[in-house]
């Protein structure tokens, strides 16, 4: 007899849903990774969903809104940035704060690739793990949205890589513990939102201590911490990435590039550019203007 395949039901407590359906009956065992389906949930003030187990990997990402998770035994509160990790053997409880309802994302997944793939991330230790780049992460969720929805033959291959993708960044972006939610991490995002808005203008870690009210020394730990990197360099790379595009698209000379991202000194520049890209300005330029032509 045939052993019947496992299939996903999915809530109907919910205002509003996206989803895409890629292999709703994969082979048991499958080799690599297979993504199941996914999609975009807005959740009614009355949002429950109890399991007591599920054939595949979910990962699930909060958006907005608030909310509780029951996970092993443990209760996780749900709040935009907090993603978790459910499957075969896990029982698991979502709740909305009828208040607050959330708008989460999920994809699941299963497939031979899955277990090493989930082994090497914060999620496998079976809690709520809140990320300090949620808008990354939910981009990501919404390139598996717009991937998944276009059902073309290179679908089901460009959704597999777009987990490993989410997986590892959530990995990067993970807090600890005992962060999520503090003031540390407040002001860390409050930092990370100022260099993002006005880099062009700032020149080094003492204006932006400055212009964001903090010690310098207080900054640097911050960008330790929360973002595996220190101000300077985060800085330095938002421009290194301007400077990119204006030379492959402006017409502009390596001077010119460098003025238009704060350097006096095209020297300079060209250094700290070619500390980021492993190439010269000039090189980076030449390259991109041959394979635009074809050449």
């Amino acid at each position: 007899m045939k052993q019947a395949r496992p299939r996903v039901a999915f809530s109907t407590q919910v205002t509003d849903a996206r989803y895409y359906h890629l292999n709703l009956n994969p082979a048991p065992r499958a080799s690599g990774l297979v993504v199941v389906c996914g999609g975009c949930e807005r959740c009614c003030p009355d949002y429950q969903n109890r399991r007591s187990n599920f054939p595949f990997w979910g990962v699930e990402f909060v958006a907005e809104g608030t909310g509780h998770l029951r996970l092993r035994q443990r209760t996780y509160p749900l709040r935009p940035g907090v993603t978790f990790l459910y499957g075969p053997g896990i029982p698991h409880v979502i709740r909305t704060d009828p208040r607050r309802p959330m708008l989460k994302y999920f994809v699941d997944f299963t497939g031979r690739a899955a277990a090493p793939l989930l082994s090497a991330s914060p999620l496998a230790k079976g809690q709520a793990v809140q990320v300090s780049a949620p808008r990354q992460v939910q981009e990501l969720f919404e390139a598996l949205q717009q991937n998944g929805t276009r059902q073309t033959r290179w679908s089901p291959v460009i959704c597999a890589r777009l987990v490993e993708l989410l997986l590892l960044k959530i990995a990067e972006t993970a807090l600890p513990p005992d962060s999520a939610g503090s003031m540390a991490l407040v002001s860390y995002q409050r930092c990370e939102l100022h260099l993002q808005r006005h880099y062009l203008e700032l020149q080094t870690l003492e204006q932006v201590a400055q212009q964001t009210h903090l010690d310098p020394a207080y900054l640097c730990r911050l960008f330790r911490r929360f973002g595996h990197t220190s101000p300077y360099q985060s800085l330095m790379r938002r421009k290194m990435n301007h400077a990119a595009e204006l030379l492959l698209t402006s017409g502009q000379l390596v001077k010119q590039v460098a003025a238009a991202v704060g350097f006096a000194d095209a020297y300079h520049f060209s250094r700290v550019f070619k500390s980021v890209y492993r190439v010269s300005p000039q090189r980076f330029q030449t390259l991109g203007t041959r394979r635009g032509t074809g050449s």
